[in-house]
């Protein structure tokens, strides 16, 4: 039975493709809601409490971190989905998966990552999540990984576009080469269609993210002192929505205004998100999910205008916040934290905790670096710290 409520174009729970591993549903949830309930149980979503999302972790209780901002996606995601008369469930279940392959330290720590297992096939937090939810995590006797359903994963998998074929590209941008090898192995067993889009719901919790890493890291720049609000009234989207908030409360606290200036901001994003969306789809004329899979480009997208203001406010964030010294002085910390840590374990494989060395049994130099990769990218913020202070990573350290 369908969900009556729903667009024609929305993917319905009850038609689902269904899970790798067939086993029996919930007599009281959706195979949907059940994806989502499996993603917040599960380890990886635990630890993103302690993983940086701009600044450290624990340096500032109210700095976002990779679970407040995951969480913040899933709540623009239900309510760009409720608008367009999708899957709110199966949104949600993408917004909160979307970024469990992350590193310690954000993004610097992926890129140590990646730069160490070049060799071996580099690292990705976009393949890493599949890889957590295909086969690290393993919560469940009968298989490994958490078992999603076909949509959750496509969604995962996809959420940013297709990832080969002549539809290959973030966004729908220019093909691609091959598609990276952890995920063509894994539709060798579980075809995920990377040469189409995502289904609608997967689309908009892509943008919800940009919604949210945009306005909120704003929030948190200003928090920290690295730009002010005055500094902002230039800038496309967040200039007009801070203008907004000075001219309706003049008097208002500084630490209001700014609020008053995400909020408004958000609204702003959500709002043409929305608007813009239903126009493409009645253009496209989809009756179904897959001719939305199929369409020639995104089906969730901004207007022209829009699109190009955020772009232009997402260059402003990269020189003033991301780009910023006392950012920037985090970032080179992490770094040879993250490289420190992968030579000693690479050097001593032996530091791995035991459960981890067994998983090096059998394996070739590229398993075995991947063990390290994926036991350093599991790491929270602190017990990197930690961990680095603990072992011997010192470049004279013995190699056994």
């Amino acid at each position: 039975m369908t969900n009556g409520s729903l667009a024609p174009y929305a993917c319905q729970a009850a038609q689902s493709r269904g899970r790798r591993f067939p086993e029996p549903e919930s007599r009281s949830r959706s195979v949907f809601q059940r994806d989502r309930d499996r993603i917040v149980h599960c380890r990886a979503f635990r630890r993103l409490m302690h993983k940086t999302q701009v600044f450290v972790a624990g340096e500032d209780d109210h700095y976002r971190t990779r679970l407040t901002h995951s969480l913040e996606v899933a709540q623009i995601a239900r309510s760009v989905a409720r608008s367009l008369r999708l899957d709110e469930d199966l949104a949600e279940a993408v917004a909160l998966a979307h970024d469990l392959g992350h590193t310690p330290f954000g993004h610097a720590g992926e890129q140590v990552l990646d730069e160490a297992m070049a060799a071996w096939g580099g690292f990705d937090h976009n393949v890493q999540t599949l890889r957590i939810l295909t086969g690290l995590e393993t919560r469940y006797a009968d298989f490994d990984g958490l078992n999603l359903t076909w949509e959750t994963l496509e969604g995962v998998v996809k959420h940013n576009g297709p990832l080969g074929g002549p539809r290959g590209g973030p966004r729908g941008g220019p093909p691609v080469g091959a598609p990276p090898r952890a995920i063509a192995d894994y539709c060798a067993v579980h075809d995920l269609e990377i040469d189409t889009f995502a289904g609608a719901e997967a689309q908009v919790a892509s943008v919800a993210d940009d919604i949210a890493y945009h306005s909120h890291d704003i929030d948190d720049g200003l928090r920290a002192g690295l730009f002010a609000l005055d500094d902002l009234l230039p800038v496309p989207l967040a200039g007009e929505a801070a203008r907004r908030a000075i001219a309706r409360h003049p008097t208002a606290p500084r630490d209001r205004l700014v609020q008053e200036t995400v909020r408004r901001l958000i609204d702003r994003l959500v709002t043409d998100l929305t608007a813009h969306s239903r126009a493409l789809i009645a253009a496209s004329g989809a009756a179904a999910p897959d001719d939305l899979r199929w369409h020639g480009a995104p089906a969730i997208a901004f207007s022209a205008e829009v699109a190009e203001a955020n772009a232009a406010l997402k260059a402003w964030l990269h020189a003033n916040m991301y780009g910023h010294e006392r950012v920037r002085a985090e970032r080179q910390q992490a770094t040879a934290i993250l490289r420190d840590l992968f030579a000693a374990y690479r050097r001593r494989p032996q530091l791995l905790p035991p459960e981890w060395q067994q998983r090096l049994d059998g394996r070739g130099e590229a398993g075995r670096m991947r063990v390290v990769a994926d036991y350093i990218a599991g790491m929270t913020d602190r017990f990197a710290r930690e961990e680095h202070q603990r072992l011997p990573t010192g470049p004279d350290e013995p190699l056994s």
